[in-house]
């Protein structure tokens, strides 16, 4: 298993920075462990030893506690395990992590790729939240929120006052995430899984609470295709799969002609090889190259895809330039978009895209 650090900047348990940092190295060792607590606080245990985490004055039973008392974990007769709300820590931590990454004022952007009428102003309102338009701000709300926090005498408008107007939205969009997990996903050392999973788990965020209207669905493929639902996203991993990339663009179809509304896509997550297909129930599989019959037949697929106005962004996790030519080949078929990138800039890339939702291609 590989994990990637920041630098440990000392241990003060009186510092706020200090339990930071000790919850944000908890939590990434959770993605990676595919959210075992009692895994991860052995890698905390391990590390704590090796780098002087804790001592005397703050203990590894002390962070224990910390967490329980953070609601993020909780005590069983089978051990720790991590709780509804530590999941959606992780979630929130991770849109914050690729938001971060975002140009300013993308964030609420949600356009369709052809002209429409605007959204429609509804009369509920809700709590201001980094993107929305200020335009739509609700002045007397926002000013009886103040007035109820600090009193009429001293008034001042903070952050936390402030209420917009929700706004029908101009349309729903549907989405299907493709995660490869085949083995070539962590294969050297790389480990290309884990940016897959943050990607899943901020999309997840991202739709419930800003775009409740919209759909994700999520389907892993490795030999085969499966959907999973997005309760079990913190579990993801790579395991002994060829590539059937096939299988997945079908059952992204299948899930997306059954979903209302007039934007669906498909947003893939591969380092671009396929290397197997189902044919009379066998798995056919060729690891060596890249076979015809395996491409020809994922072609094909993207091709349908395309017949069905759904269009494919592909992620890309390599830079060998044959799988580059095939994902580009696929790209063009399907007319969608593709991103040559690494695993560190990815999910930038899937937000930038999902959100302004633009009729663009790279080459």
């Amino acid at each position: 298993m590989r994990f990637d650090y920041t630098k440990w900047k000392g241990r003060n348990p009186g510092d706020e920075a200090f339990l930071k940092q000790l919850l944000d190295i908890y939590r990434n060792l959770l993605l990676q462990t595919g959210g075992d607590a009692d895994e991860a606080l052995r890698w905390m245990e391990h590390f704590g030893r090796e780098y002087g985490f804790f001592g005397e004055d703050f203990s590894l039973d002390d962070f224990k506690k910390l967490l329980e008392e953070s609601g993020e974990a909780r005590r069983t007769p089978r051990g720790f395990e991590m709780t509804p709300k530590g999941e959606r820590r992780i979630r929130q931590d991770s849109l914050n992590e690729i938001f971060s990454t975002l140009r300013a004022g993308a964030a609420g952007d949600h356009r369709t790729p052809v002209a429409g009428a605007g959204g429609e102003r509804l009369s509920e309102t809700r709590r201001w939240q980094f993107g929305d338009d200020l335009a739509n701000l609700d002045p007397l709300a926002s000013v009886n929120n103040a007035v109820k926090r600090g009193g009429i005498d001293e008034l001042s408008l903070a952050e936390d006052d402030l209420e917009v107007y929700e706004e029908e939205h101009l349309s729903a969009c549907a989405t299907v995430l493709l995660v490869d997990i085949s083995h070539s996903m962590v294969l050297y050392g790389e480990d290309r899984i884990t940016p897959a999973k943050k990607i899943a788990l901020a999309l997840s965020q991202l739709i419930q609470t800003r775009y409740p209207k919209d759909t994700l669905d999520v389907v892993l493929f490795g030999d085969d295709a499966v959907q999973v639902p997005l309760g079990e996203l913190m579990k993801i991993q790579a395991g002994p799969y060829h590539t059937n990339t096939k299988a997945g663009l079908q059952l992204a179809a299948r899930i997306l002609t059954g979903r209302k509304g007039v934007n669906k896509q498909v947003f893939m997550i591969t380092d671009g090889k396929p290397s197997a297909i189902r044919e009379f129930g066998r798995l056919y599989k060729n690891p060596f190259g890249l076979d015809p019959k395996i491409v020809n037949k994922t072609l094909e697929e993207a091709a349908y895809l395309r017949r069905k106005r759904i269009a494919i962004t592909t992620f890309m996790l390599a830079v060998d330039a044959p799988l580059l030519e095939f994902v580009r080949k696929l790209t063009e078929l399907n007319q969608g978009r593709i991103y040559e990138t690494d695993p560190q800039n990815v999910g930038a890339y899937v937000f930038r895209d999902f959100v302004r939702n633009r009729r663009k291609r790279l080459h």
